[in-house]
Parts: C-alpha cells; structure tokens; sequence
C-alpha cells in the first residue's frame, strides 16, 4: 500500500530535543500545517472549520529503519526496562507511525499556500511529513476511564523556570509562553536521572542557555563532604 504525504508541519522544533512526550501536553506551542499542491482543493477543507480538533497521521521521518525490534525501552521508564513496541509509543515501530490530537485553531486560506491549518498543541518536529487529517470526535475518541498502562505509575512533575526579565526580552514575544512551557515540561530524556527541581536562564557569549541547577546532587556532594571532614 502506497502512503501519500499531503502535507508538512512548520513547528519551533528542528530537531527532537525539547519536543513534548505527548500531543495536547503544551498547549502554548503553536504550528501550522502547509499542504502539497496537489491537496490545496479548497473543497476538501469544507466544514474542517467546525471542530475544534483533529488527529494527525504522520510519519516518524527521523526513525526509519529497515529492521524493527519486538521490545523498546522508553525513556519514561529510565530506558532500562523493555517493553513490548505495541504497549509503547516508539518511533521504532514496524511502520513509524505517529498519531497527534491537537487543538485546530483556525483554518486560513492563503494565496501562497492554499489552505493552512494553524493548531497548537503538537508533539511534531519541523517538517514532519503528514499522512492524513480526520475530526476528533468526543463521543467516541475520549475514553477518560482508560488504563494507561505503565504510565500510570509514571509521576509527572514540572520545573519551576527562573528566565531574568532581560534575557526574556530577546525573546520574541509571541513565543516566550511556549518556551517557558516546554522548559518546565523538563525537556531533557527520562533516562538521564540527576534530580533537580528548576532552571536557570543566563547567557554565555552569544548564546542564550538554561543552566540545571543541581539542588539534591548538590546536597548529597555536601554530606559526603562532612562524612570525610569527620
């Protein structure tokens, strides 16, 4: 079976790091979708504008792979317990398949691009090539009694973000709540362990940097401390 791409993303992320586990987890990051010549028909977009949520089909393009493995071992979990790719969602799949309900903020008919749908809310990096669009239905699509598997005993937690109002400012404006929401999502890999509780923002040279601030490792290193002063 052939899979036609009709679309791509545009979204803040050009690699993987700092992208959300999940869709509709940070609501402030904002995307658009921009259509293959071939699907900008207007008349396929009629009455999309009456929902206020879709599902993306779309394709995990930077985890194609030619051989696929029965078990994974997802980051969540500290990436040393295997899982079976089917309880998962990997990217390393069979087919790399990804599925994302996002909120549709509005549907926008451009002269460049034709239809372009502006959503929020994605967990897709820039250029993702998208497979197909349905309406998210409430009455059969939301199930809020299901069982969540493994990551129920998953404890969620945010960082709390220290961003100096200056550094802030050379940030443009209509992306800084996306970007506080993702540092506080903690957008590093599950399995590296440190603990820490918030980030700090500063500056090096030309670069803007959020720095850990280590609190607990820190502790830790001042008890082995007094354990040898004794």
């Amino acid at each position: 079976m052939e899979m036609k791409v009709i679309a791509h993303i545009r979204s803040d992320f050009p690699t993987k790091f700092g992208i959300p586990h999940q869709s509709g987890r940070i609501q402030e990051l904002k995307a658009d979708i921009i259509f293959e010549p071939e699907y900008r028909n207007h008349e396929a977009f009629r009455g999309l504008e009456e929902y206020t949520h879709i599902w993306l089909i779309w394709e995990f393009s930077q985890a194609v792979r030619k051989e696929w493995s029965p078990t994974v071992r997802p980051p969540r979990l500290g990436g040393n317990v295997r899982m079976g790719v089917f309880a998962t969602r990997s990217p390393f799949r069979p087919n790399p398949i990804g599925l994302s309900s996002v909120r549709l903020e509005s549907v926008e008919f451009s002269e460049k691009y034709g239809p372009v749908l502006h959503v929020s809310g994605a967990d897709l990096m820039d250029g993702t090539p998208i497979y197909d669009i349905k309406p998210y239905l409430a009455y059969v699509d939301s199930h809020p009694e299901a069982a969540g598997g493994f990551t129920d005993q998953i404890q969620d937690h945010k960082l709390k973000v220290e961003f100096p109002e200056e550094l802030l400012k050379k940030i443009p404006v209509e992306k800084r709540e996306a970007l506080l929401a993702v540092l506080a999502n903690d957008p590093r890999p599950g399995y590296q362990t440190v603990s820490y509780t918030h980030l700090r923002a500063h500056e090096t040279g030309r670069n803007l940097v959020c720095r850990l601030l280590l609190e607990k490792k820190k502790k830790k290193k001042k008890k082995t401390k007094r354990k040898k002063n004794k």
